[in-house]
């Protein structure tokens, strides 16, 4: 009798020292979590790009996090990042791959390499997506079955910002560039262009299914940088709103899950409804002394996130508002903090 006492005191710590075994391991405490992934660029050729998560749950941030769960650097400018069904697809812009990791635990489950600059990518329909490319004149075509590379689609330009809208596809052609490509998913060709503004460099649709693009204007700032409105029931412009001075640039174009307000960043975070009929004219949140760098919309409550890269060299910050622009949190992130990706909780 004292002796299966004694082996069941065993099994017990046994399991009680496994559990809390697993619950210390980076990466796997996440399951149940519901926040958002920061991709930390780092620097260029720095090969120091890193994954952060702000837990909703713990209102805290974890750093490091691809490095500690799979023992390797995540690469070189980590530049976007999706969550479709059970895998996460990182971007790495100039170590020309896709890393895929299981969103809940961030191990590996497997690298897609040999794209060319790739910058953001899309899901079209079940088996495919779509990756767009700096340098590139192409779009690459994903198998999302097996996770590899099947084909092209020559739209002769460079590719940017990518929305998907049932059989169509939506492709702005920044750097250098003026048009939105429409590309037909079912024969992966493209079937028309539209003329925007310099630089359309980020795109949103809104709950009218009217495309809104962001046109920066250019970095030598010899144009007006643009707010476009396509109707894409016809492709074609039907609003354009002009900003005032050539010494704009806005950028990284979101909505609310409503799809029915607008934010942007211009010398601080912009916010237009829909049906405003003009820009703003002031900053909901401003940002003296602030690098704000990238922007998102929490789809469940509406929080403002933007980043700040600091200096682009240090450590940079992740600032969540509320939606009246009160301050919530300031969390330290990694070096140049990005893009940022929501996982809704699973529970």
């Amino acid at each position: 009798m004292k002796s299966s006492i004694k082996i069941i005191l065993l099994l017990l710590i046994v399991l009680l020292s496994c559990k809390k075994e697993t619950k210390d391991i980076p990466g796997t405490n996440y399951k149940l979590s519901g926040g958002v992934f920061i991709l930390n660029e780092g620097n260029f050729r720095g090969g120091n790009g890193s994954l952060s998560f702000y837990s909703y749950d713990s209102s805290k941030m974890s750093n490091d996090l691809f490095y500690t769960a799979n023992g390797r650097p995540l690469g070189d400018v980590p530049y976007s990042m999706i969550i479709n069904e059970d895998k996460g697809y990182i971007v790495v812009n100039n170590s020309g791959k896709i890393e895929i990791i299981d969103p809940n635990s961030l191990h590996s489950r497997g690298t897609i390499t040999g794209l060319n600059s790739p910058r953001n990518m899309a899901v079209v329909n079940g088996t495919k997506a779509y990756v767009t490319s700096l340098y590139s004149d192409s779009l690459t075509i994903i198998n999302l079955g097996n996770s590899t590379v099947s084909g092209y689609i020559n739209i002769r330009r460079t590719s940017e910002a990518i929305v998907v809208l049932d059989n169509k596809v939506y492709v702005s052609s920044w750097a250098g560039g003026k048009e939105i490509m429409v590309i037909n998913s079912l024969t992966d060709h493209v079937s028309d262009s539209i003329l925007v503004g310099n630089e359309p460099e980020s795109m949103v649709l809104d709950k009218n299914r009217v495309l809104w693009v962001l046109c920066n204007g250019g970095w030598t700032r010899e144009n007006f940088a643009k707010l476009v409105q396509i109707n894409t029931a016809t492709d074609k412009v039907q609003t354009e709103y002009v900003f005032p001075n050539k010494q704009a640039s806005p950028t990284c174009l979101k909505i609310d899950a409503l799809g029915k307000t607008l934010y942007y960043l211009d010398n601080g975070i912009k916010v237009m409804d829909i049906g405003l009929g003009r820009l703003p004219t002031t900053a909901l949140i401003a940002d003296p002394g602030a690098s704000f760098y990238k922007l998102a919309i929490n789809p469940g409550n509406g929080d403002i996130i933007v980043t700040d890269a600091v200096d682009y060299t240090q450590r940079g910050y992740v600032n969540i508002y509320k939606l009246d622009g009160t301050l919530i949190s300031q969390e330290k992130a990694g070096i140049i903090p990005g893009s940022m990706c929501f996982k809704l909780r699973l529970n």
